[in-house]
């Protein structure tokens, strides 16, 4: 296992059973400029977590022969208050396994096998956020920070994963447009999904319970067949 130096450079932790993958990943990351741990199991992966307070976690799906498998220990990072950005490595891309991926608090997953170019993407785009842009977006009374990556509505600081703050920017950039499915996931996830799929409709639920507390105006609209858009009711 490795050690992170202390030189201010975001260490990523990598908790993957497979040595070969763990050491390929870890050195594309070096090359990048990012530090690495590895932890070669799920108890081990919580430990450094614990201890290291990483920049971000990238976790097999499945940590064969660990006893305990990938979306557990994802499931436990949250319940215990983690924030840090999750990417799980996943071997399927069927919709019961992103959804299941979802459910557990994973804030992205890369579908195997591993490409080092689509992977470092994916990294910066947790890491390294665009600040290139306007600091905060608002929309009738709810605010983004840009750079906290948190909203702000009705007097309360609402806390967001990376890919709810990801799809929460996008409305609020295209605001009263009606966007499509294909539209969101390909602006938001990057990549597109074979077959049908549920997760942008997770998503919107998880933002909605957020952004739209009891007495709050409904600001995220769905146009049954289409899509959705952010507008007044």
């Amino acid at each position: 296992m490795q050690s992170a130096p202390l030189d201010g450079n975001p260490c990523v932790l990598l908790v993957e059973t497979d040595e070969s993958l763990a050491q390929r990943m870890s050195l594309d990351l070096i090359e990048a400029g990012y530090h690495t741990v590895i932890a070669t199991d799920a108890p081990s992966g919580w430990h450094q977590a614990c201890e290291l307070q990483p920049a971000m976690m990238v976790v097999d799906q499945s940590l064969s022969g660990s006893g305990e498998s990938g979306l557990s220990l994802c499931t436990r990072l949250r319940k215990a208050g983690s924030r840090v950005p999750l990417l799980l490595l996943i071997t399927r891309d069927t919709i019961e396994d992103r959804v299941a991926c979802l459910e557990a608090g994973a804030d992205d997953f890369f579908l195997k096998p591993y490409r080092a170019d689509a992977f470092l993407q994916i990294v910066r785009l947790y890491l390294e956020p665009d600040t290139n842009t306007s600091e905060q977006l608002r929309f009738g009374d709810l605010a983004l920070d840009l750079t906290t990556r948190r909203a702000m509505r009705g007097g309360r600081v609402i806390d967001l994963t990376m890919k709810e703050f990801e799809l929460l920017k996008y409305l609020m950039t295209h605001p009263r447009e009606v966007l499509t499915r294909e539209q969101i996931l390909e602006n938001v996830w990057g990549y597109d999904f074979l077959g049908e799929s549920n997760v942008i409709e997770v998503y919107i639920r998880y933002l909605r319970l957020k952004i739209e507390d009891e007495g709050d105006k409904r600001l995220i609209q769905t146009v049954r067949g289409v899509g959705y858009v952010l507008r007044e009711s």
